[in-house]
């Protein structure tokens, strides 16, 4: 659908006029030296390059994710189906049960050896042994690991680990600290005896050919009719994925690798996606729920592969902007019937640099440049607001720079910072094999932020001076050879996941953004183009620098060479020889200027208690169809029912703070108003929106409004 009719030729040979935007926009920020020091702040739009709006309608007030459930999300699989949670019901298993097969099941009693561990280790460890092999001899599927007592002694800890190699070889071991600080304990878990077990130096062996390497229990006689790969939907409230999926694979004794799912899904939101795991009955995840709180699965089947990252369509957004203002209902409803009709700038949102008050993007120039003991700093250094405990670690490390000490205290949340000390524990001063240690997909996002740092700005550029009613020459444009489904892969070539819009996702891209058979599809546009009316501007793309990919024909590719160049990067050549971390080994990929939100539906809401959902979740119609009322939530194990009329909103899990990192303890968080009945208005938009594609930025301009987490802060107060 074209924006408006083609324009004539004099129009399209002649400049067009600038585009009305809200904030002025210039290109004095190429020469503004942006340092650690000026960016030490809560981190606004204009400093990404977020700064156009498409249309110059009015915006209102609104509140957004004033309630984690005021922000849903429903994954959309790659065969355009949304993804909910329908049923807890189990699907019919093939299972012949005389042809499992338990490794332990060989009518040998065990009494012996339990006295014997019990004068080895005391009466607690012992019962505790004495209770989970029960289970494990029964073939029961809650047979989880148990972790011994603490116990500082080493030489006391090699006996232990040698009396079950000796005793129990069905059984694996392996040392871990029960919480942060503390003495290191003994966890006992249960192995197939067919591989899977720990070797000499603790690294875990891989299984035979035909297994993974990860817990194999049952694989060696799964039913070669039935998928060996259990799919599920997961349902979480206020949890990331990863966070969610840890929760479940340590329920389960399974690594959590050991998972594949098409993407991550926001951690203050309420959202439903698929995941898939190796060779696990339904059976055993489904009793899970009784004991999962804040997370549930279910709709499960058996499947022949498993979930990678971006396989998906995109995700159905549900949001609930409260406290709706405006000089009058007209103005709203303008603005909603406007964002259906004129899209938004596809930017990427805030979320993609972090909400810290060091962004990533300027930890990814410092990773182009070659700069790995800076770019170490900025990761572990203080920074503002963080919690106490963080901050006290980052400055006791400043200051003395003993990595002991400073792993003992710091969060093991913050999974960058203790890959890059217990690397330097090992190899003092060697700060590029430090951020190697960083898990891949968290290192990578630094510099693929840097990338769509300089896509913003070039959008902002590429609207405020040409609009978005004409193409102008030089454009860079979707071939419309291609298939739609071939579209929607260069809209996402880098299949990053899909964390749109959560307060701490990870994001997991491939270096290898744009594949070189996809670069003949983007073309320059040409005077023929222009006269023949093929292209609008909902065909436009920019690209993500990289080696492989084209810049426009015109001044906007100026834009990210001399931003690039201010901050000391080439985007031709590297001055390093480290490849993850160089611009030439990245291919890079072309992203849309504009979207429109899909099936794009919204109303307006009366209420006057802001504790009441003004949207059902997947769970709530699954209760209200099976005829329950409440939910039954347990916090630190007191029991918290929470139903429709309640005045508060129970938050279980890591509550998600300012820096973006999580507290790793059990919140509950209230939501109080002091003046229930006074009429309130809230808008609640329903739309579906290309995996990449940021909610927020469609908000954003609904509401003409920063989207960041401090400014929808201050508007509760």
């Amino acid at each position: 659908m074209r924006l408006r009719a083609p324009p004539s030729l004099s129009a399209l040979l002649s400049p067009p006029k600038p585009y009305l935007f809200s904030k002025p926009f210039s290109l004095s920020y190429l020469y503004r030296p942006r340092t650690l020091a000026t960016m030490a702040k809560t981190l606004d739009e204009s400093d990404v390059g977020i700064s156009c709006y498409v249309s110059s309608l009015a915006g209102f007030r609104g509140i957004l994710k004033q309630r984690y459930s005021d922000f849903i999300v429903n994954e959309v699989d790659s065969d355009g189906n949304i993804v909910r949670l329908t049923s807890f019901d189990l699907p019919p298993e093939e299972f012949d049960e005389k042809v499992r097969e338990n490794p332990c099941s060989d009518g040998k009693d065990y009494t012996l050896e339990i006295e014997s561990f019990r004068s080895l280790c005391g009466e607690v460890d012992a019962d505790a042994l004495k209770a989970f092999l029960g289970k494990v001899l029964a073939s029961e599927s809650d047979a989880s690991p148990i972790v011994l007592s603490p116990d500082p002694d080493k030489s006391h800890r090699a006996e232990v680990h040698n009396f079950f190699k000796r005793n129990f070889k069905f059984l694996v071991t392996d040392t871990v600290e029960e919480s942060e600080g503390s003495s290191k304990c003994i966890r006992v878990r249960f192995s197939s005896g067919k591989g899977g077990g720990m070797s000499k130096r603790g690294m875990k062996r891989k299984d035979t050919k035909d297994d993974k390497p990860f817990d194999s229990r049952g694989s060696k006689n799964w039913p070669e009719h039935i998928g060996k790969f259990l799919r599920f939907n997961l349902y979480k409230e206020n949890k990331d994925t990863q966070e969610a999926l840890g929760l479940i694979g340590k329920m389960l004794g399974v690594h959590q690798r050991s998972f594949g799912f098409a993407g991550t899904k926001d951690k203050r939101a309420v959202t439903t996606q698929r995941v898939t795991i190796f060779k696990q009955h339904a059976k055993r995840l489904a009793e899970l729920n009784s004991r999962l709180f804040g997370v549930k699965v279910g709709d499960f089947c058996y499947v022949k592969e498993g979930l990678v990252l971006g396989q998906l369509a995109g995700n159905r957004f549900t949001i609930t902007l409260r406290v709706v203002a405006a000089d009058c209902k007209d103005t709203i409803k303008a603005a909603a019937d406007g964002l259906q009709r004129n899209g938004f700038i596809n930017y990427y949102g805030l979320q993609r640099f972090g909400s810290g008050s060091v962004p990533t993007h300027l930890v990814g120039a410092a990773l182009l440049r070659g700069e790995w003991k800076g770019a170490a700093a900025l990761i572990l250094d203080p920074r503002e607001g963080e919690r106490p405990i963080t901050r006290e670690a980052r400055e006791y490390y400043k200051e003395h720079g003993d990595v002991d000490s400073t792993l003992k205290k710091l969060p093991r949340f913050l999974v960058a910072e203790r890959a890059i000390l217990q690397c330097l524990k090992k190899s003092p001063g060697n700060y590029l094999q430090a951020l190697k240690a960083i898990p891949r997909t968290l290192r990578m996002m630094y510099v693929h932020s840097y990338q769509s740092f300089l896509w913003n700005h070039a959008a902002s550029m590429r609207v405020q001076k040409y609009g978005i009613s004409q193409m102008v020459l030089g454009d860079l444009v979707l071939c419309k050879e291609i298939s739609p489904a071939e579209m929607a892969s260069s809209d996402n070539p880098d299949l990053e996941d899909d964390c749109n819009d959560g307060d701490n996702c990870l994001l997991d891209l491939s270096d290898g953004v744009h594949s070189e058979e996809k670069v003949q599809f983007v073309k320059v546009v040409d005077s023929e183009d222009l006269l023949k009316g093929l292209y609008t501007f909902e065909d436009v793309v920019l690209p993500l620098p990289g080696s492989k990919i084209l810049y426009p024909a015109n001044d906007i590719a100026g834009v990210y060479h001399d931003l690039a160049k201010k901050d000391g990067i080439s985007l031709t050549e590297s001055v390093h020889g480290a490849k993850e971390f160089s611009i030439s080994n990245l291919k890079g990929a072309y992203r849309r200027v504009f979207q429109r939100p899909i099936d794009f539906v919204w109303e307006l809401l009366d209420y006057t208690d802001d504790n009441i959902p003004l949207v059902e979740t997947d769970l709530d119609i699954m209760q209200k169809d099976s005829g329950l009322s409440n939910k039954e939530v347990f916090v630190d194990g007191i029991s918290v029912s929470q139903t429709k009329n309640l005045d508060s909103e129970v938050s279980i899990g890591k509550h998600m703070v300012e820096d973006g990192n999580a507290d790793p303890s059990p919140t509950i968080e209230l939501v109080h108003n002091t003046d229930i009945q006074s009429p309130k208005l809230a808008l609640k938009l329903a739309f579906t929106l290309p995996t990449s594609c940021y909610a927020t930025m469609a908000v954003r301009e609904l509401l003409k409004s920063s989207t960041s987490v401090s400014y929808h802060k201050s508007l509760n107060h």
